[in-house]
């Protein structure tokens, strides 16, 4: 899935920490996006930490990428998808995390978040290639629906395994995995003894501790415009995660009719409701970023409906004739009440 952008707003200017110190801006390519990372160091060693940093994290990506690429024909990920027969498969620690994480969101969202629905996103045309002339036939989507559904991936965390009930089915991990990787990362950081920074992948972001300013990181999340930059809120945050998805620049039309990259695994087509984006902020952000889809898949009423049943802080943006409205839960509302959303 194409996941919406939300752009880290990391003010830099003199450190109110007691030791001076210096922010470390580092970036890269991956996944078929961009990572970018602040990291706060002490001044007088900073610049002579970014290579040991940079290859700190770009292991970590590269460890990921290895494990769960759909690109990649000898990836972990791709190595089970071709493995076409219902005998357990092992997988690393990493990947079957990342499936036991998404397992969790899709029993919490009642199958609205499906790590096994590429076949269809395909068959609707969102896979590489040019927009299709016409939609799939109904017959064709009710074929791929036999072999889609989270329920037919078996999970076996003690030996490391996991199988499928039908032997074609396809798993695909890029709406949890970048948020998985931030985590990683921000993760290796800490360890590391680096407990104030900001994470970004693709758009999908986590913070620790302050700022290069001595205050919470601020993050913008975008407004749902299709050929606008404009931000629609700024989320001041320390120590937590937050994702966004959203469908409005991922679209085609045919004979008038708008079809959305986002589908629903419960009918096999796009979805047709008014939500434009969802940001979903939360402590993991491999949860966040696999929830914001489930939110897009959901729907507006839908989505806060769940999302206030698992107690996700959520801001949804839906259109509302020509402007959008915002829909936020309660938690949301608990965490961003006092601060104010800057």
């Amino acid at each position: 899935m194409v996941l919406a952008a939300a752009t880290a707003l990391a003010l830099a200017a003199c450190d109110r920490a007691p030791r001076p110190a210096t922010a470390l801006r580092l970036g890269g390519d991956t996944m078929g996006t961009t990572w970018n990372a602040t990291v706060v160091a002490p001044s007088g060693v900073a610049q002579s930490l970014e290579p040991e940093l940079v290859a700190m994290i770009e292991e970590a990506l590269a460890l990921v990428d290895d494990q769960m690429s759909t690109w990649r024909e000898d990836s972990e990920l791709s190595r089970f998808n071709r493995h076409a027969d219902t005998a357990p498969f092992a997988f690393s620690r990493e990947t079957l995390d990342v499936l036991r994480l998404s397992r969790q969101v899709s029993v919490g969202s009642s199958g609205a978040f499906d790590v096994t629905v590429g076949p269809l996103v395909e068959a609707w045309g969102f896979g590489p290639g040019p927009d299709p002339a016409a939609p799939p036939p109904p017959e064709a989507v009710a074929a791929l629906r036999e072999r889609v559904g989270f329920e037919k991936l078996a999970i076996d965390a003690a030996s490391g395994t996991a199988s499928k009930l039908h032997p074609a089915l396809e798993v695909d991990l890029s709406a949890i995995a970048p948020g998985y990787a931030v985590d990683l990362i921000s993760e290796r950081l800490a360890a590391r003894g680096f407990d104030r920074h900001l994470v970004e992948i693709g758009g999908e972001v986590r913070v620790a501790g302050a700022n290069p300013e001595g205050e919470p990181w601020r993050i913008a999340i975008e407004r749902p415009l299709r050929d606008l930059r404009e931000t629609q809120r700024v989320l001041q945050v320390s120590d937590v995660a937050i994702a966004t998805s959203g469908d409005y620049r991922d679209f085609y039309e045919i004979d008038g009719v708008r079809y959305s990259h986002t589908l629903d695994p419960a009918t096999g087509s796009p979805v047709r409701h008014t939500l434009a984006s969802a940001t979903v902020v939360h402590e993991s952000c491999a949860l966040a970023d696999a929830w914001a889809t489930a939110m897009m898949v959901l729907g507006p009423e839908e989505g806060l409906r769940v999302a206030e049943e698992n107690a996700l802080a959520v801001l949804l943006l839906a259109y509302q004739g020509e402007g959008v409205r915002e829909i936020t839960s309660a938690p949301f509302d608990l965490r961003f009440a006092s601060a104010g959303s800057g």
